[in-house]
C-alpha cells in the first residue's frame, strides 16, 4: 500500500495512531511483527519510554501502564492506537467486502435501517469495523457471559457514533476510503 490511511476525523487529540505495513509473505507471524511495530511506534507518540508490548495469556497485546492501547492489521496493513490514561481503547481496520449477507447477520435491523443508506452514511464495512473497535474497548469491562461482537448495538446520538452492550457504552470513530474502513473506540 503506497498510501497511509488517514486517522478517524476528530478522533480525540490525545490519541496516537501508526501505520505499519505487513511485509510479504503476509502471514499471521508478519501481521503480528507489524502490530507490535506500529504499537512501539504509537506508544512513542505518546511519550511512552515502554515501547514494548508483550501478549496476555490469552493473547491480547499488553501496553505499557498508564498508555492503554489496541491492535490491528489486514494482510497488508497494521495500526495501533495509544491513548494515554483512557480506560480502554479499541482499533479495528479491514479491507474485505461485508456482504449483504454478513450485515444482515452482524447487524440489527435498526442498525441497518438507520446507519445505512440512504437513512445514515456508514457502509456495511464501517459498522462492521465500528463492532470490532467497541468489542475491543468493550471486552474487558463487561463480564456477562458470552460477549460476542455482533450483539453491540450501535447508534448515533449528537452526530456520534456510540456502541453499548450490557450497560456499558463507549465512543466510536469511524474513517472510509475505498479499499479500507478504520475504527476507533475509546472510553474514558
Amino acid at each position: 500500500m503506497a498510501v497511509e490511511p488517514v486517522a478517524p476525523e476528530d478522533v480525540a487529540p490525545d490519541a496516537s495512531i501508526a501505520f505499519r505495513p505487513v511485509p510479504w509473505p503476509h502471514g499471521p507471524a508478519q501481521q503480528s511483527t507489524a502490530g507490535r511495530r506500529a504499537a512501539a511506534a504509537a506508544l512513542a507518540s505518546a511519550g511512552s519510554a515502554d515501547r514494548t508490548v508483550p501478549r496476555e495469556p490469552d493473547g491480547r497485546p499488553r501496553f505499557p501502564r498508564g498508555f492503554t492501547g489496541s491492535i490491528s492489521h489486514t494482510d497488508h496493513l497494521a495500526v495501533a492506537v495509544v491513548v494515554p490514561g483512557a480506560e480502554a481503547v479499541g482499533v479495528d481496520i479491514e479491507t474485505a467486502t461485508v456482504t449483504p449477507r454478513m450485515a444482515a447477520f452482524v447487524l440489527r435491523e435498526r442498525e441497518r435501517h438507520m446507519l445505512l443508506p440512504p437513512a445514515g452514511e456508514y457502509t456495511p464495512r464501517d459498522l462492521f469495523v465500528a463492532k470490532e473497535a467497541a468489542f475491543k474497548a468493550l471486552n474487558g469491562l463487561v463480564m456477562l457471559g458470552e460477549f460476542l461482537f455482533w450483539r453491540i448495538e450501535l447508534h448515533v446520538s449528537r452526530a456520534a457514533l456510540t456502541a453499548s452492550y450490557g450497560g456499558e457504552s463507549v465512543r466510536v470513530w469511524v474513517h472510509s476510503e475505498a479499499h479500507l474502513s478504520l475504527a476507533v473506540a475509546i472510553r474514558r
